[in-house]
């Protein structure tokens, strides 16, 4: 009997071939974009979550309250607090302080052979590994990590730095390192690797211990509470019957006995679950957002849904076509559970056509989409995640969108299906509503697609085509090693500046714009008292401002002086003051030292348009120079001149690798979250439009169909074609109408609500609405007037012939 179902249902398949492709291409494309986000999620899911007793590790995080400077947390915490946490709170098992290094340069001393740099190297005690157990291939767990000057490192790491010896050989050979100073170890253990996707991506482990001085602490700032570092990191192991709250609750006790209540921001903790790490604050800049990936699952969700309700209404409108057969097989005895069956049964192969047909959509999707996917993404389709996917969807997909059709066909009485009476309506009809609304909310899903898409592009370029208070075209910036001396940082800017393509070179703490944020307060006099003003702190020489072409309103263009400071307009604003020139050679408190402001600058937008310019203090000091940045006269060839840059940074420092960035391709990254979203909703523009404009396709060439004697009839009666398409036309008017009243709150919802985020934004552009609207109407009208002028074109004689 199955065997018959399946043989029945695949004749049906390949007797009507239209409706056939329509479903397929349909759930093909909900499959595979459900198909690929499902992996998108579970990847991101995975992440940590192989340690045993995951769900008792947390990572201890600060949280600073400056009252209206808003709240800033900080994956990092004061140094002091990893020495008294398991002391001074109860139910932790076991703790770990790590510092991690970003750029350290490598090195073996014995071959004298340098390594690059590298940022998966940090400073560990042995608890590391009492959180995070891992295999040992040689060294002991206990004791590897006591001493100062010795490191664990990894077996890839082991590959790489000595791939001609074993474990075993390995120990007690030599590891160095180039940061604040030169740090010498030993290698006393060797590790595994992990072998599952995980955030704790270090391969080289030098033991906390190796901080020994009161001087080293204090320059990686772990010597007081007051200094909060991100790469100083705590985390904490606790026993089952300790859960979050208690471990914030005791959090809370140890800043309050730490933190004076006096101080002008309010420091607290709190503990953030392993869990979590992926969608916050990782060490890979790979953090996913949770509100990312519960868009991608509407998406998906809205797209498959598109596809189920293409299939449901074009099978109840068919329905009628199928009536006949279905009073035979009553007649012949079929009971309607065996109809329902069957029908089901015809609905689970065209669901697994169509899930085969999505396995080469999914590739098609990925090599358009790759960019916006994990880079690390692998989709195995025999993974256990994936056998479910395969299992359970085609089976829940089936149920979902063949179960009302089924009862439709099975429901028919034999006596009335085989003399054609199957329409009495008795008041409302839910398969009537189906078969003549449900397109609605596809087009309903495609508008309010087509809304989001055009106003989140509109504010892009809007924010993308503001002044910004500086030019940032020809500049060019590279970042320097870490802790460079000075001296070397200057020869650099001289050589760069003597390039004869070069106009001006500039040595900063950070780029003129980007992500980095230095905050802090300033005090300045008013009469007897201080006024407080909370601030953006930068570190810039000389050349910074004429370089990035700032605007310049009083003063000097340039610091000389460590006392000295440059101002924004914003700044002024604060002190009270209305001309520039006033505040020159006035003194205010900053850093704890009186500084002297020597110039004022216009207001340029130092991050993203989403936030206010805030009040700026311009201060120098070179041995935090990070970055510089170079500007190029106009009508250079750019690749050219980069390759020269690159080639005189390399004589500066030969063991570094140089790479000159344009600073207006960083600054597009400000937005690429946004851009994001904007293609990802594009694509499920186009994708809502293409199955609608499908399922419309298919309804309307058998609705139409179905009226071609009513049409005949009309023609006969002198009806003009015109009339014909206007009378069939209207009711899908209608139907756009409606579909435009029901996407416009949504969208409107999620748009408000998205540029409430921006600062500077555009006024919600109603006018993109209606051409949102008048754009699916076209769509609309163009797939069923095709249909309706070939109908009304046919002769009627050739219609009516056996009336």
């Amino acid at each position: 009997m199955l065997k018959n179902y399946f043989k029945i249902a695949w004749r049906n398949l390949t007797r009507n071939k239209l409706r056939s492709l329509i479903h397929i291409l349909g759930l093909s494309l909900g499959i595979s974009i459900s198909y690929l986000i499902y992996n998108v999620i579970v990847h991101a899911y995975s992440f940590d979550r192989f340690h045993p007793d995951r769900e008792n590790i947390y990572r201890i995080n600060t949280l600073t309250d400056w009252g209206d400077g808003g709240l800033f947390p900080n994956p990092g915490v004061p140094g002091p607090l990893g020495d008294v946490i398991q002391e001074e709170l109860s139910g932790v098992t076991h703790k770990s302080t790590l510092y991690t290094l970003h750029d350290v340069l490598t090195f073996v001393p014995e071959q004298n052979r340098v390594l690059g740099r590298n940022s998966d190297v940090t400073f560990a005690d042995g608890g590391f590994f009492k959180i995070f157990p891992r295999k040992w291939l040689v060294g002991n767990p206990e004791k590897a990590l006591e001493a100062p000057h010795t490191v664990v490192i990894t077996e890839s790491r082991l590959r790489k730095y000595f791939p001609e010896l074993s474990p075993a050989d390995a120990l007690g050979k030599e590891i160095a390192w180039v940061d604040r100073d030169t740090l010498i170890a030993q290698i006393t253990g060797v590790v595994a690797d992990f072998d599952q996707p995980t955030d704790l991506i270090f391969n080289e482990f030098i033991s906390y211990a190796s901080l020994d001085t009161e001087e080293e602490k204090e320059w990686y700032g772990l010597h007081e509470w007051g200094s909060v570092n991100s790469s100083s990191n705590l985390f904490v192991k606790v026993s089952k019957s300790t859960d979050s709250s208690a471990l914030n609750r005791g959090l809370e006790a140890i800043a309050q006995k730490h933190y004076s209540k006096d101080e002008e921001a309010k420091t607290s903790f709190f503990a953030e679950p392993l869990s979590e790490i992926h969608f916050s604050s990782n060490y890979t800049d790979t953090a996913v957002s949770r509100e990312f990936l519960k868009g991608l699952t509407w998406v998906g969700l809205i797209i498959l849904v598109l596809a189920c309700l293409n299939f449901i209404n074009l099978e109840t409108a068919q329905a009628i076509s199928r009536a006949k057969e279905v009073g035979i097989r009553k007649t012949l005895g079929s009971r309607r559970k065996e109809l329902i069956f069957q029908f089901l049964t015809e609905t689970l192969v065209l669901v697994i056509v169509a899930l085969l047909t999505s396995f080469g959509l999914v590739e098609v999707i990925r090599l358009i989409f790759g960019s916006y996917l994990p880079a690390d993404l692998r989709i195995n389709p025999l993974s256990q995640p994936n056998l479910l996917f395969f299992i359970s969807f085609p089976l829940l997909l089936t149920l979902i969108t063949g179960i009302y059709p089924a009862l439709v066909l099975s429901g028919y009485q034999p006596q009335r299906a085989l003399k054609g009476e199957l329409g009495v309506n008795h008041g409302f009809s839910l398969g009537v509503f189906l078969r003549k609304n449900l397109t609605i909310l596809q087009f309903t899903a495609s508008i309010a697609f087509i809304i989001l898409v055009l106003v989140l592009n509109q504010q892009i370029r809007y924010v993308s085509s503001q002044p910004l208070g500086f030019e940032k075209e020809s500049l060019l910036y590279a970042r320097l090693p870490f802790m460079s001396e000075p001296v070397k940082m200057q020869k650099l800017q001289d050589r760069l500046s003597q390039q004869s393509f070069v106009t001006g070179a500039s040595l900063s703490g950070s780029l003129v714009s980007s992500s980095s944020l230095w905050t802090s307060d300033a005090y300045v006099p008013v009469d007897t008292s201080e006024r407080q003003i909370f601030i953006q702190v930068m570190n810039v020489d000389s050349a910074f401002v004429r370089v990035n072409q700032i605007e310049h309103l009083a003063g000097k263009q340039g610091l000389g002086a460590a006392d000295e400071v440059i101002v924004n307009a914003n700044f002024i604003r604060e002190m009270g003051l209305t001309d520039p020139g006033e505040a020159i050679g006035l003194q205010i408190r900053f850093n704890g030292n009186q500084k002297k402001i020597v110039g004022v600058i216009g207001n340029f937008h130092s991050r993203t348009l989403r936030e206010e310019i805030r009040p700026m203090v311009m201060t120098t000091n070179p041995t935090f120079f990070h970055t510089i940045t170079v500007r190029i006269s106009p009508g250079q060839n750019l690749a050219q001149a980069k390759s020269d840059l690159e080639s005189v940074y390399k004589e500066i420092y030969p063991y570094e690798t140089a790479s000159f960035s344009f600073l207006d391709e960083e600054m597009e990254r400000f937005y690429a979250q946004d851009i994001k979203i904007r293609n990802v909703l594009g694509a499920a523009c186009f994708l809502a439009i293409l199955i609608s404009a499908m399922g419309l396709f298919g309804l309307s060439s058998y609705t139409i169909a179905q009226r071609t004697k009513e049409i005949s009839i009309r023609k006969v009666l002198g009806a003009s074609v015109t009339q014909i398409l206007g009378l069939i036309s209207k009711e899908y008017v209608l139907l756009v109408l409606t579909s435009f009243a029901l996407a416009i709150y949504p969208a409107y919802y999620f748009l408000q609500s998205w540029l409430q985020e921006f600062t500077y934004k555009i006024e919600m552009p109603f006018g993109l609405y209606g051409l949102a609207g008048v754009g699916v109407m076209l769509i609309c009208l163009l797939i069923v007037g095709l249909h309706s002028y070939a109908a009304a074109l046919t002769n009627p004689a050739k219609v009516l012939k056996d009336e």
